[in-house]
């Protein structure tokens, strides 16, 4: 390997949203800075609430919502009304 061309891999600590913390080696800052981290797996709706919360809320929710009338479902209900 070439010298000098590979960043510097040191320790860190990383300071998760409940407080707690943990040290970890990282090519991020100085050695010994700590990261604060804004969204971790505690706070963010991806773990903590599960798929259901982020389809709600999110573009996936909207979609659903703006073509809920076409597919499967919406035909077959068409159909059947139709037959009678």
């Amino acid at each position: 390997m070439k010298a000098k061309i590979h960043p510097d891999y040191h320790e860190i600590t990383v300071v998760m949203t409940d407080g707690t913390e943990y040290t970890t080696r990282s090519t991020w800052g100085k050695p010994g800075d700590v990261m604060r981290l804004d969204i971790d797996p505690l706070s963010h709706p991806a773990w903590t609430g599960g798929p259901a919360k982020v389809m709600e809320k999110g573009r996936l929710a909207k979609f659903g919502n703006k073509y809920a009338g076409l597919g499967v479902a919406a035909a077959e209900t068409a159909n059947a009304g139709a037959k009678k």
